[in-house]
């Protein structure tokens, strides 16, 4: 089975996604699962992963009444307030909402150090005892502390969302590539091939500029650890799914069968345990 590892859905709000700014216009408006069906039927993607976009506990409910809704939404990554007193009651609330795998904190947006504070870091310790994933959502320059809460929560399976969003516009690859090196070399991590069309030039983008950090993607973290995520809608101010999609399969034309069935799925169905 084909996945898309990482999407997101929304209706569109002027003031809670004001990170959707001019050059971004063309996803101002609602995304939801009937805009992303047909597109997934399409490109021969048979499921998805929903990912949080808001930092809410309604966005979690959001995505998972969605989930329930549309078979083809095989799992969702919702938000909570992991520094929280009462996390565990707040996460044993979603016993039984199977389609719940993981959480996300829009850590992209937070200092460096807000991931290593104590409490953060208890509440993903928490995670692991509940069974649940943690997407690293990151800019480059926040690797190394990504690498130190990893160290802190060797039972916890992580995975790097869009590889950590490398300057590909800028062409800037050494510093993040020795990051992520050391990133990768904790076993329980794994990594998206995703939102890579948008850390480049939205309108001038090319393949080959996508090389070196596929490259290094695939050097460190192997096509056991790898899936492929659209960020659709996001992925749109800078190509369509089909192209976005491309990208990973030039890139994989030389690998194996198994090799591309882990990538395009199976990593992901391992990952977040769909079913």
């Amino acid at each position: 089975m084909t996945i898309d590892a990482h999407q997101h859905f929304w209706h569109f709000d002027p003031v809670r996604d004001a990170w959707i700014d001019e050059q971004m216009k063309v996803i101002r408006r609602d995304f939801l699962p009937q805009d992303l069906r047909p597109v997934l039927a399409q490109n021969q993607i048979d499921g998805c992963v929903a990912v949080q976009a808001d930092q809410s506990d309604a966005e979690t409910d959001f995505l998972l009444k969605l989930a329930e809704e549309n078979d083809f939404i095989k799992g969702v990554v919702g938000w909570i307030d992991l520094r929280a007193d009462d996390l565990d009651s707040q996460l044993e609330k979603y016993q039984g909402r199977n389609l719940l795998k993981g959480f996300r904190h829009v850590l992209q947006g937070e200092t460096p150090e807000f991931m290593l504070n104590p409490a953060f870091v208890r509440g993903v310790k928490t995670l692991h005892h509940y069974g649940y994933t943690y997407d690293i959502l990151i800019f480059p320059h926040q690797l190394p502390n990504a690498a130190k809460l990893v160290a802190q929560c060797p039972g916890q399976r992580f995975v790097l969302d869009h590889l950590a969003k490398p300057y590909i516009k800028a062409g800037k690859i050494a510093d993040w590539k020795k990051d992520l090196n050391i990133l990768a070399a904790y076993e329980n991590v794994s990594c998206k091939i995703s939102g890579m069309v948008t850390e480049a030039d939205y309108q001038s983008w090319t393949y080959e500029q996508m090389i070196p950090y596929l490259a290094a993607a695939f050097e460190t973290f192997g096509p056991d650890r790898l899936m492929f995520g659209s960020d659709w809608p996001v992925c749109l101010v800078a190509g369509d799914y089909q192209s976005v999609k491309g990208v990973l399969e030039e890139y994989t034309a030389h690998c194996s069968v198994e090799e591309k069935a882990n990538i395009f799925g199976n990593n992901a169905f391992r990952f977040y345990g769909l079913s």
